[in-house]
């Protein structure tokens, strides 16, 4: 017996999911030392993948050749995504490589967009995010930074490739399904890199909750999110995640915001608030 969905609004889904990754990320960081990123990634993928599975059950033999199209990209790019950002955050600052990886969503809500208001709040969320940004950093190691827009790049697709499997698939099916194959992309670094010979009872009791808050808990909302939202919509109240990591910091490692910073928080809530508003504006006329 399938455990019933719960019917979660699309803007709330999206900000729950925020929540949850971001305390997903803080696990994460105490078991880079004794694993490293491609053996978390893999744990976190991994773990993510069999919890989704026990829960949905989805039937493969059901899914259409339509579906498969769409969705074994979705999974592919979704591991590949999470993959190259660990990758990431393992050579370079977290705050300035989930600030370079804001090319994709932005990239879509710019390329998605057809109306001036729309670019306005693009502007604002990327004025934030260059602001957030340390760039009075010279030593930064060039890798990370690429492989941080890298991640950017495939964050954009994973965003709209779920938005297109969103709507000919049931939601838990189709993150189950795509997880399954992120799984099996991501697995072959994880055994590449250590073998998994490092685990121990207690990183995989870490891996498990890095799992549900990092994977299962947001991919399945945002997948929820993505097939009610515009994608230029749901990009823009993605770039809620800088701000997000620079509050969860101060009040879990007491790392104060310098007043550039407090200033790109508030650009980029003002344009996730003000995207979400004018799309509900446009959503509610065009059904008059």
């Amino acid at each position: 017996m399938k455990i019933k969905q719960i019917n979660i609004p699309p803007i709330p889904a999206v900000l729950l999911s925020i929540i949850s990754v971001q305390s997903g990320a803080a696990i994460a960081k105490t078991l880079f030392p004794s694993i490293g990123a491609a053996e978390t990634a893999s744990l976190r993928i991994g773990i993510s993948t069999l919890i989704l599975l026990a829960v949905y059950r989805p039937d493969l033999k059901k899914i259409t050749p339509e579906q498969w199209k769409i969705v074994i990209p979705y999974g592919l790019s979704l591991g590949a995504m999470n993959l190259v950002f660990y990758m990431a955050i393992e050579r370079i600052p977290i705050g300035l490589a989930v600030t370079l990886e804001f090319i994709g969503p932005l990239s879509v809500a710019v390329f998605g967009s057809k109306h001036f208001i729309d670019y306005c709040w693009v502007l604002l969320a990327g004025a934030g995010i260059v602001l957030i940004a340390p760039w009075t950093n010279t030593k930064i190691d060039s890798l990370g930074v690429i492989f941080a827009l890298i991640a950017g790049v495939l964050w954009g697709a994973y965003i709209i490739l779920g938005g297109r499997i969103s709507k000919i698939m049931n939601d838990g099916d189709a993150v189950t399904t795509g997880m399954l194959f992120a799984a099996l992309l991501i697995l072959p670094f994880g055994f590449y890199e250590n073998g998994f010979c490092n685990l121990t009872p207690q990183l995989l009791g870490l891996g498990t909750a890095l799992a549900l808050l990092s994977s299962a808990i947001p991919f399945t909302l945002e997948i929820k999110a993505l097939g009610q939202l515009p994608a230029r919509t749901f990009s823009i109240l993605m770039s809620l995640e800088p701000a997000a990591a620079s509050i969860c910091a101060l009040i879990f490692l007491q790392e104060h915001l310098t007043f550039y910073e407090v200033l790109a928080v508030v650009f980029v809530i003002i344009a996730s608030i003000g995207s979400t508003l004018t799309s509900s504006k446009k959503q509610a006329s065009s059904n008059i």
